[in-house]
């Protein structure tokens, strides 16, 4: 099998945060004025606080305006910031970073990590309790009059500093660097509540939002987790062998190439290795996807992370830890998270107007009422109080990467690598599949299908005799002649003077006497063709097969017919297509009375043969010109082309392929085809899951503006309609980790 190659489609940036609190999330490369220059270096610091895209846009609004700074990339999943610049030292960035309420640490790539998805600091809770308590304790003596206005005003003054300061710190930062984010619009409503009396309402707003806050960041943690918990499927330990002989227990990232590494039952493979010694079961389902274990033995691939089962293996290690495959797929994931979906832009860009608008609304609605048409200063100020905290764009920010990290997880975890959001929501737009066949459709190796003996006095030697002739060609379809000999256990013959016949098969002497062993034409030179003879040929010829005869002086002996067999999981897969309303065409180099044979044999609704690769692009033209939106499926790399023209092109079994993962919008772990079904229903999933968030969060929210309007919204009902559609839209998109 060969690596399926092609160009990426598009670049996408990082805009993923486990919180929905921005109104405009930057792209997570980020070039500053010019290019990097020659001169320029590549810094990394650890930024705890640095975990949504509030954080980003902080920064890079900051870090824009220092002389020197030419590119960020910004790891939100890993709170990670890469800065490329020609400054003379890291301190103008730290102290620029210092300036907004931020800590950056720097580190060095050896160190990346060990720090890599490592939990935030824990926080103590003893703050948030105190906020609620005080703020219900405002409330009660508030509405029983049980103690002078002051004393309401110390208790929730008591409730919005213990539970809100770091709310009020944030609101501040943003503000001064003239960002509406959702700290500085809750900072502003508290803090007009609190102006104009509401006391205790202003207590429970603030207390309730950072509640709010605290559920949603432990909630998008599980889609934060179901990323880094492929981390942990890799041991941190193997088992060893020295150069005297001895085996010992070393760390799996001191491993180098090429070391033999013994693995036990139960135990978890610590690196890529090929087999050397033992014969075992391995799940591979953490890499493949595979429900069922895979026989291991001398010469078969093992793959990091994956679990042995029966017995002990050794393997020498063909990929150091930082390059196995696993390591490969969490790469490929974490960047992938960062790509934005064609609706997460869409969200970006109608936040960064609506925020700005709301609050230009919410100044209206608390100055127009009262100074021309005589209304109440107060009812009207606490109106445009309520709307802010209401119309903050929590829910609609947030709906969108959740759900993207969720069914990037959930393909993950099936052995389907998507390598960017695009990709997984643009998937439900396919009508067209067009596959590759040998590999793909097909195992790809030849086997032996048929066997006629044409001779009876020959019926029981004539397999052997093949064979032997069979045995001495390296060419495929001999191949497979020699192994089925070999499996129904006949004993070869020696060949003297054996020849190849170019384009017509070989000839040898077997027991002084001479034997041809080639195809059609090899039949036709020789002179003994029979019409019989040609309606066998032509009736097999018509299945897809290869059909190869023993001839001896006198004629045909027997004919041997060799095809590549459809894979079990091909029929099904195609039947899953079309049961999605998506039509089939394959497209092979092979002969057309193949392509036709196995097309019918799998249910493949159109079929075209020998084509060269620029036949196989411009087959995929020709759909994109009939207005189909279509997907091609691979594993080699004359498929390039097609691959790179297509909408989303699929790597087959890409597993322990580097190019396959690094180049291949989605790669299919392992070889089964039904992947491409359940890839395709996925991003249906995902697709319609994003379309309820977003009409969701804007439906509830026009509701509860109507209700702020008409005078009958409070600032705590606000805020509980706020946190409830934030909650409904992110456990609405975790539904997709049981996918």
């Amino acid at each position: 099998m060969s690596d399926s190659i092609h160009t990426p489609k598009s670049a996408h940036g990082h805009d993923h945060g486990h919180s929905c609190c921005s109104s405009k999330a930057a792209p997570s490369l980020v070039n500053i004025g010019k290019a990097p220059t020659d001169s320029a270096r590549l810094s990394s610091f650890r930024i705890e606080a640095m975990d949504c895209p509030t954080e980003q846009t902080l920064i890079q609004n900051k870090l824009g305006k220092l002389e020197g700074v030419q590119q960020l990339q910004f790891n939100l999943i890993n709170r990670v910031l890469g800065v490329t610049h020609d400054l003379p030292s890291d301190a103008p960035i730290i102290k620029a970073i210092g300036s907004l309420g931020m800590q950056a640490e720097p580190f060095t790539a050896g160190q990346e990590e060990s720090t890599n998805n490592l939990p935030a600091p824990a926080k103590p809770w003893w703050p948030l309790a105190l906020s609620g308590v005080t703020a219900l304790g405002a409330e009660v003596i508030h509405f029983t009059n049980a103690a002078p206005n002051w004393v309401v005003a110390l208790v929730a003054l008591a409730s919005i500093l213990s539970g809100g300061l770091g709310t009020y710190k944030k609101g501040w930062v943003a503000l001064k660097n003239l960002n509406l984010n959702i700290n500085a619009l809750m900072s502003i409503a508290v803090t007009g509540a609190v102006l104009i009396g509401q006391w205790p309402e202003a207590a429970m707003v603030m207390f309730l939002f950072t509640v709010a806050e605290l559920i949603e960041a432990k909630s998008l943690d599980r889609a934060r987790n179901a990323i880094s918990g492929l981390m942990q499927m890799a041991p941190e330990q193997a088992t060893v062998q020295q150069a005297d002989g001895t085996w010992q227990v070393q760390a799996v990232k001191a491993i180098a190439l090429g070391a033999r590494v013994r693995v036990r039952p139960g135990e978890r493979v610590g690196l890529d290795g090929d087999v050397v010694a033992g014969r075992s079961t391995i799940d591979q389902a953490p890499i493949t996807g595979e429900s069922l274990p895979v026989d291991k033995t001398v010469g078969d691939k093992v793959f990091a992370g994956t679990i042995n089962q029966a017995g002990e293996l050794e393997y020498t290690v063909t990929a150091v830890a930082d390059q196995s495959t696993l390591a490969r797929i969490i790469h490929a994931v974490e960047q992938a998270q960062g790509s934005r979906a064609p609706t997460q832009r869409f969200v970006d860009r109608f936040s960064t107007i609506y925020t700005p608008a709301v609050f230009v609304l919410a100044l209206a609605v608390a100055v127009i009422a009262p100074l021309f048409m005589g209304a109440l200063w107060f009812d009207w100020i606490y109106r445009a109080l309520v709307l802010l905290v209401v119309a903050c764009p929590c829910a609609l920010v947030i709906s969108t990467p959740v759900t993207i990290v969720s069914g990037l997880a959930a393909a993950a975890r099936k052995g389907i690598l998507i390598k960017g959001g695009v990709y997984l929501e643009n998937g439900h737009k396919l009508d067209y599949v067009a596959l590759d066949k040998t590999g793909t459709i097909t195992h790809g190796k030849p086997v032996q299908t048929d066997y006629v003996p044409l001779d009876p006095t020959v019926e029981n030697t004539a397999r052997a005799l093949a064979a032997s002739l069979a045995a001495r060609s390296d060419h495929p379809v001999s191949r497979a002649i020699a192994d089925a000999a070999v499996d129904n256990q006949r004993a070869q013959h020696a060949v003297d003077n054996f020849a190849a016949l170019a384009g017509r098969g070989v000839r040898g002497d077997i027991d002084g006497r001479t034997y041809h062993l080639g195809n059609h034409r090899l039949v036709e030179d020789l002179g003994l063709c029979s019409p019989e003879l040609e309606e066998k040929l032509f009736a097999l010829e018509k299945q897809g097969k290869s059909v190869v005869l023993l001839l001896d002086g006198t004629g045909p002996l027997a004919l041997f017919a060799v095809a590549d067999t459809v894979k079990d999981s091909s029929r099904e897969a195609i039947r899953q297509l079309h049961g999605l309303g998506i039509k089939t065409l394959m497209l092979t180099g092979d002969n057309a009375h193949t392509a036709e044979a196995i097309a019918e044999q799998v249910g493949i609704d159109r079929a075209r043969g020998d084509l060269l690769p620029e036949d196989k692009l411009k087959a995929i033209e020709e759909l994109y010109a009939q207005g189909h939106r279509v997907g091609m499926v691979g594993d080699g790399i004359n498929d390039a082309p097609a691959l790179a023209r297509s909408e989303i092109g699929f790597a087959m079994a890409a597993a322990g392929t580097d190019t396959a993962i690094e180049t291949a919008d989605v790669a299919l772990m392992d070889d089964d085809l039904r992947k491409i079904p359940a890839f395709i229903r996925l991003s249906r999933q995902t697709s319609s899951i994003l379309k309820q968030n977003i009409a969701l969060a804007l439906v509830i929210k026009a509701i509860f503006l109507g209700v702020t309007f008409a005078g009958f919204a409070t600032m705590w009902m606000a805020v509980f309609a706020d946190m409830g559609v934030s909650l409904l839209v992110v456990f609405n998109g975790l539904r997709l980790l049981h996918k």
